[in-house]
C-alpha cells in the first residue's frame, strides 16, 4: 500500500522549525556549502528530519524504504520521512508545494520538469557539494553529471540511464503465431505483428505522443524544440503529419487500449496490461523492465525501438534524477543522502539498477556478479544502446509541460476524429510556439 500523503504544508511548518535554527545545514550554494554545525555541546549530532517524495509502483516504493532504513542506520541522526506517489499523481501534489515554499527537501526529478523547477529557483545548484567532497563524482562520466545541468548549475544528479525500448512478450507472439521481431525492424513490421495480434484478440502497448513523437522526429533528422527553446525545432509539418496519421490508423484498427480505459490507467506496472496478459508489448525505458516483469510474474524481452533509422532516434537518457531543493533547511544532508544513493555499493544491492544502470563504474562493477538474469538484460541492453543511438536533445525549455498537454489533449481529438493531422499540426505549431514565446519573455 502507498503511504498516504497528506497535510503536507502542515508537515512542511513542522519540518521547518527543527532543529530550532532559520540557518540551513548546508548552508548556501555561495559559500561552497559549508555545513553549518550540527552537534551539540557533548559531540552528538543534533537530530535532523527530511522529507523525500519520488514516483513508481510498489517494487520501486518498498526497496526505497529499505534504502532509506539503511542510510538511516548508518546515520541515526536523521530520520527521512517518505513520501511516494504513481508518476502522474507525484506531480500533481509537487504543484502546489512549490507554490506554499513546502517542497520536500530531496525530490526524484524527470528531465521533463528540470527547466521548470530548476530555472524558477526551486533546486539547489549541486555544483559546490560536488567540489567539497559531500557528493562524490570520481567515478561518474562527465557527460552524465553534465546531464542535470542548466545554465551551468547542477540541479539534479542522474541516479541512472535508460533507453527507450518495446517490453515485449515474445512467448505470448510464438503462441499467437508470430515470428519475434529482429532488432532492425521498422514500423510497417511493427503494423504486421499487430494485425495478428489484434486477429488473436490482443492489443500492443500505446505511445505517449510527447516522448514518442520527440523519438520519430529524431528519426527523420529533426528535433522536438530549437537549441534555444524558443520555437518548436522542425519546421515542416510532414512530419507530424506523417505520424500521427498512422498513430490515428493503428487506433481506429483496434490496436491499442481505448483512450476512455487508458485514462483510468494510474501507470504503474501492476496495472499495465502486459502485466495483465492483453498486451504484446508496453512501450517505455529500460528501466520500467524489472518493475514490468516483477508484475507480470513471467519473462519479456527488451525489444529496440522501431525504425528506420532507429540510431538517430535513440539516445542514453537520465532515466531519473535526484535533486536538493531551493527550501531545504537541510541541503548538506540531503546532498549527503544522494551520494550514498548513487555511490554506496549494499544501497545498490538492494537497488540493482531499477531506477536505470547505476551512473558510477565502481557501483556498476561491484553489481554486475550480483544481477539476475532479467537485471543483466537491462544492463546489456543499455549498453547495446549505448553503441546503437545519438546524443541526448538538451533538456525541455520552460513551458514544455503545458506543450505536453497541448499535444495530449489533440492527440486524443485526432483518435477520436474530431480534428485532421493536418489542422492538429496546425494548431499544434501555432500555440506551442505561443506557449515557448512566453516563456522566454
Amino acid at each position: 500500500m502507498k503511504k498516504p500523503i497528506t497535510a503536507l504544508l502542515s508537515l512542511a511548518l513542522v519540518l521547518t522549525g527543527c532543529g530550532g535554527s532559520n540557518t540551513p545545514a548546508g548552508g548556501n550554494a555561495a559559500d561552497g556549502g559549508t555545513a553549518a554545525k550540527t552537534e551539540n555541546a557533548s559531540g552528538t549530532k543534533e537530530p535532523i528530519k527530511l522529507r523525500m517524495a519520488w514516483w513508481g509502483g510498489q517494487a520501486r516504493h518498498d526497496y526505497t524504504l529499505k534504502v532509506i532504513e539503511l542510510y538511516q542506520q548508518k546515520n541515526p541522526h536523521v530520520k527521512i520521512e517518505a513520501e511516494y506517489a504513481s508518476f502522474d499523481d507525484y506531480w500533481k501534489k509537487l504543484a502546489p508545494q512549490a507554490a506554499a515554499n513546502g517542497l520536500p527537501d530531496i525530490l526524484q526529478m524527470d528531465i521533463s520538469y528540470l527547466t521548470q523547477y530548476g530555472g524558477r529557483g526551486q533546486l539547489e545548484d549541486l555544483t559546490p557539494y560536488t567540489k567539497n567532497g559531500t557528493l562524490d563524482v570520481s567515478s561518474i562520466s562527465p557527460n552524465i553529471i553534465s546531464a542535470g545541468q542548466l545554465d551551468g548549475k547542477l540541479y539534479a544528479m542522474t541516479t541512472g540511464v535508460n533507453a527507450l525500448a518495446h517490453l515485449m512478450d515474445f512467448e505470448m507472439l510464438k503462441k499467437i503465431g508470430v515470428e519475434p521481431p529482429k532488432k532492425d525492424w521498422t514500423w510497417d513490421d511493427l503494423e504486421q505483428i499487430a494485425v495478428k495480434a489484434k486477429a488473436a484478440g490482443k492489443i500492443m502497448g500505446g505511445y505517449r505522443p510527447d516522448v514518442f513523437f520527440a523519438y520519430y522526429l529524431r528519426t527523420v533528422d529533426q528535433k522536438m524544440y530549437s537549441a534555444d527553446g524558443s520555437t518548436l525545432g522542425y519546421t515542416d509539418d510532414k512530419h507530424f503529419v506523417d505520424y500521427f496519421k498512422r498513430q490515428q490508423k493503428w487506433y481506429e484498427a483496434g490496436y491499442y487500449l481505448t483512450l476512455d480505459k487508458e485514462a483510468q490507467k494510474k501507470g504503474t506496472p501492476e496495472d499495465d496490461e502486459v502485466t495483465l496478459g492483453n498486451s504484446i508489448t508496453s512501450n517505455g525505458w529500460s528501466n520500467q523492465y524489472i518493475g514490468l516483469v516483477n508484475a507480470a510474474k513471467r519473462p519479456l524481452e527488451l525489444q529496440p525501438m522501431v525504425g528506420p533509422n532507429a540510431n538517430k532516434g535513440m539516445f542514453l537518457k537520465p532515466s531519473m534524477y535526484l535533486s536538493v531543493t531551493k527550501s531545504s533547511k537541510h541541503k548538506e544532508e540531503a546532498a549527503k543522502f544522494i551520494d550514498f544513493f548513487i555511490n554506496d555499493i549494499e544501497a545498490n544491492k538492494i537497488i540493482k539498477g531499477e531506477r536505470g544502470v547505476p551512473v558510477s563504474s565502481k557501483v556498476k562493477e561491484a553489481l554486475k556478479p550480483l544481477l539476475k538474469p532479467e537485471e543483466v538484460k537491462v544492463f546489456d541492453y543499455v549498453a547495446w544502446a549505448e553503441q546503437n543511438s545519438s546524443p541526448m536533445d538538451p533538456p525541455n525549455p520552460i513551458g514544455s509541460i503545458e506543450i505536453e498537454k497541448l499535444l495530449k489533449d489533440l492527440n486524443e481529438q485526432m483518435m477520436y476524429k474530431k480534428i485532421t493531422p493536418e489542422d492538429a499540426a496546425a494548431k499544434f505549431r501555432k500555440d506551442a510556439n505561443a506557449i515557448l514565446a512566453k516563456n522566454k519573455k
